[in-house]
């Protein structure tokens, strides 16, 4: 019995050197993400394969309500940023909430696709652009034309027939506006958003959800992102996936390490990951528009001439004019609860 004894705690002492240590220093990550969840499952998986010893915890919420959130915490309760708009990026940069990091394989990543500083604070991952998910069942039983230019929404026969994200809380919805104002100028940008309110039915929480709502048809007009469209068609619904003809909004997703970090060397592996090839080809199952060149690959009901729609975008005017467009839009937009 004693010998059993013994035996039995020499293997648990063993079991616990095998196990034990690996498990107990395991670092959890805090992780920010806009990202959705189909995305953020191949990226934990891919991350955590190459580094058994780091688990991330995700918070995922939309661009509007991550980026409010980091700020109001001071970047003191997270680690990392993996999945937010670039234009957030650079207000949690001017903020001082990001730490410079050069990961190891920045000299891979396109120059668009990073914070232009020398080590940059925020690395690109892949960009999305402006698109319209439109039902064409729906909108043959309801007798709505197929939109090619933006200023066509501003038809009646749209009235209560289109919905889009709110730029108060989806990076996508301000993207859209911010696109606006720099294709149409100002003045003429807040009278098109006037007119094309009296159009909408509700604005969405986020840049996905007017896509599904075409895709349901729920409403047949979603404005939207192209990769939202794609999504939705791969799934057959009867959505087609139109860019438009004065091109549109766009904006990244980057990733950042957080300046209230507890693990900062796991921290700064997620980051070298982001900005790997093997990270950017996942990135590639889901848009083609990626940091890295030659990695992109078809997607299925991708729309064609994505590249050439995407507008001559000011980043870092929309990112330091985001507070006061938000409050102008809110104010003449912002509906009742």
């Amino acid at each position: 019995m004693r010998w059993f004894v013994s035996r039995l705690l020499t293997f648990g002492l063993a079991a616990l050197v095998i196990y034990g240590p690996a498990h107990a220093q395991r670092a959890e990550l805090v992780v920010y993400s806009t990202l959705e969840a189909d995305f953020l499952s191949e990226l934990k998986k891919g991350f955590e394969a190459v580094n058994p010893d780091v688990a991330i915890l995700w918070q995922k919420d939309s661009a509007g309500i991550v980026t409010a959130r980091i700020v109001a915490e001071g970047g003191q309760r997270g680690d990392a940023i993996w999945g937010l708009a670039a234009t957030s990026m650079m207000r949690l940069k001017r903020d001082g909430l990001l730490i410079a990091y050069a990961p190891k394989n920045l000299a891979q990543i396109r120059p668009i696709f990073r914070d232009p500083a020398d080590p940059p604070h925020w690395v690109g991952m892949q960009a999305w652009t402006a698109a319209i998910c439109f039902n064409t069942v729906e909108a043959e039983k309801l007798g709505l034309p197929k939109p090619s230019s933006w200023y066509d929404l501003l038809d009646p026969r749209y009235r209560g027939r289109i919905t889009m994200p709110d730029p108060s809380s989806s990076g996508t919805g301000y993207f859209h506006v911010a696109a606006w104002i720099q294709l149409f100028g100002e003045d003429e940008a807040w009278r098109f958003m006037d007119r094309l309110h009296a159009n909408i039915a509700t604005y969405e929480h986020s840049g996905t959800r007017p896509c599904r709502n075409a895709a349901t048809g729920e409403f047949p007009v979603g404005i939207s992102y192209e990769l939202a469209g794609a999504q939705a068609k791969q799934k057959g619904a009867p959505v087609e996936v139109l860019l438009i003809k004065e091109g549109g909004g766009w904006d990244m997703d980057a990733a950042a390490i957080l300046k209230g970090t507890r693990q900062p060397e796991a921290a700064r592996r997620l980051v070298d990951f982001a900005a790997s090839r093997e990270a950017n080809e996942i990135y590639a199952q889901f848009i083609q528009q990626v940091a890295i060149e030659g990695v992109a690959k078809p997607i299925p009901f991708y729309p064609e001439n994505v590249a050439a729609s995407m507008i001559k975008n000011d980043l870092v005017w929309a990112s330091e004019n985001r507070d006061r467009i938000i409050t102008e839009w809110q104010k003449r937009y912002r509906r009742p609860q």
